[in-house]
């Protein structure tokens, strides 16, 4: 027994000093978190955690979330002990150009690292998409004798993430669906960059998260592991509620002149206090990067055993694929992201002849008419699926009762909606959608950006897409919205003309991997081009295309996205009948038609004509681009108005006559 504890503790303190030798040599970081919770991650990595560093995206695994991402050297530290594919050089190599160890966990970068952390209180709101989706999965293929999807959200957070609205949101969320396989283990250090936490907080958390129905168990002294494991063990029971364990802990212990202060927290703790350090823990102060030979055997065959639990995983998923063969073809093509042969061919073909109908409705119904052929496609809305026509009809919602639901109601939470939204679609084999208006994108902005870096798919849906929204007014419309979103690095928005413009968005939406996409849709009716005469809304996947050509070779080229293109249609009629030769484009989206090659961009927006008018009620933001320097824009260089959508169009001059005027004063 003394020789496990003598190991145990040397591998703690292993931790603490490695982190805070991998902060020094950087010069940046935040040590003082790291060093406090090497017991909490040996804990962890060596007693509860199931993994396999060897494939760190065995399916079954557990998923562990440092929501406290700014004291990732804690986690590079275990991923390197454990045998992922990270090594000291790696450590050495900590927040340096092209290193895999960034200064916040980086989902892809570092392997063993599940979701890209650091803007407070996203990993714990992710945490929560994770636990939806491990529900949902296993609901959907656990059998009797085959409980294929068992594991745990394990996630550390901090009194940062406690204090983001975000959380609050998500906690919420969590404890209405009874998650119980969240677990995570708040460090209650009361230390934040400006001081002590008390300066701007001092509420009961505990109090707080038991109200939202989490179970909630406290540790006196991270230092003391037996407490933590016996906490960790009573979470694991627990299957009717997620659970926090509130850990105490000393920021920065062992350093002598620097625990328990802001000074520890965001800044290296200089070298002669490193060298104070060394000396607390029995390591010799002129050596850095001193990782005992034995502590790396240690920790080594802890994540050994990873091998043996998915080997026995992969027998079980084998007899399983023998007695559930459907099943089992089903979830592997999902989890290598492809999608059922024959899918697409569900989409719906909307005719001409049919009455105008609002983009949000032709949405729904392509979702409800590919429902059933891509069964990994679930989502829903913040509290206005009747407003966003994201109900799938033929469906049960997912609820703590009923995990198999594909609904998903996340109440009026948007900025929670959006980042358990990353948490699903980092979950192989779920491709999650999420809706509310335009005008909330704003609520779900870091979720959004976070999806673009993390190069994952999830699908935003966003409706009530301009001041064609009416009476609603300036708060509901939006105008800025579009071009703040097209801003954003890889990320695909797509804002489709009519109703077979709609159905091809989801298909490229469905499709997409890489990064998240955008859809945006009308609140108002729409006439449905008709298809015969006009380009193919197919051709929406390339960006940007020739919806009715000119007459002859065109003086002018009129684009448009959205409800727009309809005017710009009846615009090109009037502008043909007076002899001035008019071609239209249709542009549902910028970033792919950037993918297209020169020769195509050509085709669509010759050099030689450069008389070019865009329409859009928006900010004419970026739009120069296109239009060049001898074109204009029409857009929203004010907030909308309280009004009749066709008053509002006459007022901003969303009109026929206007825009036949404007072209004409480009010629």
């Amino acid at each position: 027994m003394e020789n496990t504890q003598d190991i145990e503790k040397l591998a703690i303190d292993t931790v603490r000093i490695l982190s805070a030798d991998a902060v020094q040599k950087a010069n940046s970081g935040h040590p003082g978190t790291a060093m406090a919770l090497a017991p909490m991650g040996h804990v962890l990595w060596s007693k509860f955690l199931n993994y396999n560093p060897k494939n760190p995206d065995w399916a079954n695994r557990d998923r562990f979330i440092l929501s406290a991402g700014h004291a990732c050297i804690l986690q590079y530290s275990f991923l390197y002990l454990t045998g992922y594919d990270l090594s000291l050089d790696d450590i050495k190599q900590f927040r340096q150009l092209n290193s895999k160890t960034a200064g916040h966990p980086e989902y892809g970068l570092a392997p063993g690292v599940d979701v890209t952390t650091g803007p407070l209180g996203q990993g714990f709101a992710n945490g929560v998409g994770f636990a939806i989706a491990q529900k949902h999965l296993a609901a959907r293929y656990n059998k009797p004798g085959f409980d294929l999807f068992n594991y745990n959200i394990y996630a550390i957070t901090s009194d940062g993430d406690m204090m983001e609205g975000v959380t609050s949101e998500a906690a919420s969320l969590a404890g209405h669906l009874q998650l119980g396989n969240l677990i995570y283990l708040y460090d209650d250090n009361h230390i934040s960059i400006e001081g002590s936490t008390d300066i701007a907080f001092n509420e009961d958390v505990s109090a707080r998260f038991r109200a939202y129905g989490w179970q909630v168990q406290e540790v006196s002294d991270v230092n003391d592991t037996h407490a933590l494991e016996l906490a960790l063990i009573n979470a694991k029971s627990e299957t009717q509620k997620p659970s926090l364990i509130r850990v105490r802990s000393l920021i920065a212990y062992g350093s002598p002149n620097k625990s328990g202060t802001a000074g520890s927290h965001g800044s290296p703790l200089g070298a002669d206090e490193i060298k104070l350090v060394k000396k607390f823990f029995g390591f010799d102060p002129e050596k850095s990067f001193n990782v005992p030979d034995e502590v790396v055997k240690y920790y080594n065959e802890k994540g050994a055993k990873g091998e043996g639990k998915e080997e026995k995983w992969n027998q079980l998923f084998a007899d399983y694929k023998a007695k559930y063969p459907e099943l089992a073809a089903e979830y592997e093509t999902a989890f290598k992201g492809e999608l059922p042969a024959g899918w697409a061919d569900k989409l719906p073909v909307f005719k001409a002849t049919d009455p105008k109908m609002a983009t949000r409705q032709a949405s729904g119904k392509v979702l409800n008419a590919i429902a059933a052929t891509v069964p990994n496609l679930i989502g829903g809305a913040a509290d206005l699926s009747p407003s966003t026509e994201t109900n799938l009809k033929e469906y049960d919602s997912f609820t703590s009762e009923n995990r198999a639901g594909r609904n998903f109601h996340f109440g009026i939470r948007e900025h929670a909606m959006g980042s358990a939204m990353n948490g699903m679609s980092l979950t192989k084999g779920v491709i999650p959608f999420g809706a509310t208006f335009l005008m909330f994108s704003e609520y779900m902005r870091p979720p959004i950006r976070l999806a673009a870096i993390m190069k994952i798919s999830p699908i935003f849906v966003y409706t009530h897409d301009s001041i064609g929204l009416g009476e609603d007014g300036t708060t509901h419309q939006p105008v800025e919205q579009l071009a703040s979103l097209r801003s954003i690095p890889n990320l695909t928005v797509i804002r489709p003309a009519d109703a077979n413009e709609t159905a091809h968005a989801w298909r490229v939406a469905v499709e997409k991997k890489g990064g998240p996409t955008v859809l945006v849709f009308t609140r108002q009716g729409l006439p449905i081009l008709d298809q015969d005469k006009y380009g193919k809304a197919s051709d929406l996947e390339k960006g940007a295309y020739i919806l009715s050509e000119a007459s002859k070779n065109p003086d002018l080229i009129l684009i448009a996205t959205g409800s727009e293109v309809a005017l710009i249609m009846d615009a090109q009629i009037k502008l043909e009948a007076e002899g001035i030769s008019t071609r239209v484009v249709s542009f549902p989206s910028w970033e792919l038609f950037e993918k297209q090659d020169a020769a195509y961009k050509e085709k669509v927006f010759p050099k030689a004509y450069r008389k070019r008018l865009a329409v859009e009620m928006a900010s004419p933001m970026g739009w120069h681009k296109y239009t060049t320097d001898e074109g204009d824009m029409l857009g929203m260089t004010t907030f909308g108005e309280s009004a009749p959508a066709e008053d509002l169009y006459k007022h901003f001059g969303f009109t026929i006559d206007n825009v036949v005027a404007r072209a004409k004063a480009l010629l």
